[in-house]
């Protein structure tokens, strides 16, 4: 029997337009939900739109029509763009479906019997952007701490679930159950939340304030608070309340990926919301980071939204959904730049994956008329390929349980690169010329063969263009599409290859001549570094001699990293040591790339003043030992825990 994978996005807030922070949470769950139909997993993709609140019905207002109607004009923004991106979610859903308000007033009716729902005076402040309360202490300079935006002084009665009730249960939860929140760090940040005491959710608003929203059964005056009512979509989307088999063959979730900014409303809220209705934890909940650019979040506020609309009329929807796996490391935040996505797409699709299929696909037609050739005995070459390909197809797996999509690219990546390289060694060419056939067979046919289960490995992610490449090896006409039938394809000997057409034609941009070229009508040019930010990079992590021996030196795990945008050379890094985390500055970029250096225990000097690079405060520094060019972390052998005393 296969096995069940059930993941969801969050739903969208049906005002917001579609930016890239909403495509690559959706992009990711698409890939995720491609590659277990792949593997013939039952799968169920949901995702949707949240349609109440008082944002809603202001906007409403503001336009002189109907909520409703506001709400079905604005909701196709998300639907043709999942559609454009290709996204293959298994059902829609809107909060202002019948069935998703019923099972939410059942839901609430049968908590409020059960005393889980109580009716109390409240006084706090109310931020409308966010459609929270928050404690004085929760304020940040008197605003709402998640937005920033000015919040009112509100006094009136309310209802509240009790779900302060829950609060030494989901502690316990967390701790015994490693894989609910990840990344794991996510989870300390969880239980740092719930170190405080839990105070009961507010559930309700009164419609003399908020009208648009559904109505409690239990009070005819008050209508359900927005989260409570947009979190119940996990269940009345696979039919709780209404259809009972459905439901218990779906849940509980396999993986609910959000962004971080909405951790606390899934790992404490939903939990606690669940552990009241009786029904099992979801496996999983994935927070990632957020799409920067420069050092700042994209907001509408701010002006620096990137609406993928943009991207996909300049290189396509598979080059971006391939940029967004690629370049996110999930959990950590990711920057976007146009010369940042150029210069991937050129690299990785352009030039090492378009390059490989082209020099096969000419050279096979050239040899054989098309037909991929049966191997000969193999040498040292072909076993070095065909190890890079069996690596990827491993680490791919694995990534996919961890949720790190990048890494597993990285690995598919490595591959063709590997493949450039075998073609380059081989020198099919120069076998051809000589009249080596059968060695030119061989290699010829490991090439196809490299290719074909990479394809397969990539097809996930790039659906539209690794089918053209299948279908050029003729591996389509095989029945080769995804990794459960590329397990029983034997060889690719027979199968008849196509001429190849470019699959990813290569984005020039404006030389700095000033000459214009294709695809651009916009200058790239690297920014040159002032001597000063050389020397300050150069001095990351270097202290005297006398200094060092004053120097605490303890073990520390990496929880995340990022590139400090505008310096080649450094890393921001979150690190634990012990019950401690912090942040450390490192000149390491050259040589370790976030997803790298993430997850490893690394020694660091614990005592150093904290110090500013390129004005972000580092407090520590990582051991390293570099010889010429090459560099490496000094890294503990075997499990140890972190801010262990080096002695």
């Amino acid at each position: 029997m296969s096995e069940k994978f059930y993941v969801t996005t969050p739903i969208y807030y049906v005002n917001d337009r579609p930016h890239i922070g909403h495509a690559y949470t959706t992009v990711l769950a698409d890939v995720l939900a491609r590659t277990h139909r792949s593997l013939s997993d039952r799968t169920f993709f949901l995702t949707g739109t949240d349609e109440h609140g008082q944002k809603v019905q202001q906007a409403a207002e503001k336009r002189g029509v109907a909520p409703l109607d506001h709400c079905d004009e604005t909701v196709v923004r998300f639907q043709e763009l999942w559609q454009r991106l290709g996204i293959t979610n298994d059902y829609f859903i809107r909060t202002t479906e019948a069935n998703h308000k019923a099972v939410v007033s059942r839901i609430m009716q049968e908590l409020y019997d059960r005393d889980e729902i109580y009716k109390a005076d409240y006084t706090g402040w109310y931020c409308v952007g966010c459609e929270r309360f928050f404690t004085e202490k929760d304020l940040v300079d008197g605003k709402c701490p998640d937005c920033g935006r000015e919040v009112n002084a509100i006094t009136e009665s309310n209802y509240f679930f009790r779900m302060s009730k829950y609060q030494d249960w989901l502690i316990d939860y967390i701790q015994t159950h490693p894989d609910f929140i990840l990344p794991s760090f996510r989870a300390n940040e969880t239980l740092g939340f719930l170190k405080k005491p839990l105070g009961d959710l507010c559930i309700s608003r009164p419609k003399s304030r908020l009208a648009w929203g559904i109505e409690l059964p239990f009070d005819k005056d008050y209508v359900c608070y927005v989260w409570f009512d947009a979190l119940i979509n996990y269940i009345s989307g696979v039919g709780y309340g209404s259809d009972e088999e459905k439901f218990n063959s779906w849940w509980p979730a396999s993986c609910h990926l959000i962004g971080k900014d909405i951790l606390t409303t899934h790992s404490v809220y939903w939990p606690t919301m669940l552990k009241a209705m009786g029904l099992p934890m979801p496996k999983t909940i994935f927070a990632h980071g957020w799409w920067l650019s420069g050092n700042s979040k994209m907001s509408k506020s701010l002006g620096n939204v990137v609406n993928p609309m943009d991207m996909i009329d300049r290189a396509g929807v598979d080059a971006f959904r391939y940029f967004l796996l690629a370049e996110m490391s999930p959990g950590n935040d990711a920057n976007f730049s146009e010369d940042g996505f150029i210069a991937r797409y050129n690299s990785d699709l352009a030039n090492d994956l378009g390059n490989l299929l082209s020099r096969v696909s000419k050279l096979t037609i050239r040899a054989t008329g098309g037909e991929i050739p049966a191997p000969g005995e193999l040498n040292a070459d072909d076993e070095e390929l065909a190890n890079a390909v069996n690596s990827a197809v491993v680490t791919m797996s694995e990534c996919l349980q961890s949720y790190k999509l990048d890494q597993g690219i990285n690995a598919a990546m490595n591959a063709v690169r590997a493949g450039n390289r075998y073609l380059e060694k081989c020198a099919p060419w120069s076998l051809a010329k000589n009249g080596e056939t059968a060695r030119l067979h061989t290699v010829l046919h490991n090439a196809a063969d490299a290719l074909c289960r990479i394809a397969v490995l990539l097809a996930p992610v790039m659906p539209e263009k690794m089918a053209e490449l299948l279908a050029v090896l003729g591996a389509d006409k095989a029945g080769i599409s995804g990794i459960a039938s590329l397990e029983k394809l034997k060889s690719v000997a027979g199968l008849t290859m196509k001429e190849a057409t470019p699959l990813f034609p290569r984005i020039v941009v404006e030389e700095e001549n000033g000459t214009p070229e294709k695809n651009s009508g916009k200058k790239a040019v690297k920014p040159e570094k002032t001597a000063k930010a050389e020397k300050v990079e150069e001095a990351v992590n270097v202290v005297s001699i006398d200094e060092f021996f004053k120097t605490k030196l303890k073990t520390a795990k990496v929880l995340a990293a990022e590139k400090v945008e505008g310096a080649d050379k450094l890393l921001k890094l979150q690190i634990e040591v012990g019950s401690e985390t912090r942040q450390l500055v490192a000149g390491v970029a050259q040589f370790y790339t976030p997803q790298e250096i993430t997850g490893k225990t690394i020694v660091i000097v614990s005592n150093l003043k904290p110090a500013k690079i390129r004005g972000i405060e580092s407090q520590g520094m990582l051991l390293a030992a570099k010889n010429g060019s090459n560099l490496k972390l000094v890294t503990v052998d075997g499990e140890m825990p972190s801010g262990v005393d080096i002695g």
